[in-house]
This record gives C-alpha cells, structure tokens and sequence, in this order.
C-alpha cells in the first residue's frame, strides 16, 4: 500500500478581487477579473477600466 502525504494545510483568506469596467457600448459596469474582460451585458469586448 502506498501513500502520499496528507490533507494540504493551506489557507485561502484572501478572495480575487476583479478590476472595476464599464462597456463602451452599452455603458455597463461590471467587475471582472483576467485579461479580455467581456461585458455581462451585451457580451461585447469594447470595454475600458473604470
């Protein structure tokens, strides 16, 4: 029988924490996080940090 180590003693406390858009098409203002941020909205990609 073989086994590897144990239960991970990692905590997560802090949360991701997206930057705040808003579309410049629909005017929509959302956050998200990750490098192409898309507007929930109208699913557009023109966005600007807000």
């Amino acid at each position: 029988m073989c086994s590897v180590g144990g239960g991970t003693d990692l905590e997560i406390d802090e949360r991701v924490k997206g930057k705040a858009y808003r579309c410049k098409e629909c005017g929509e203002r959302f956050k998200a996080v990750g490098k192409h941020p898309v507007c929930p909205s109208c699913q557009s990609e023109d966005v600007e940090e807000a």
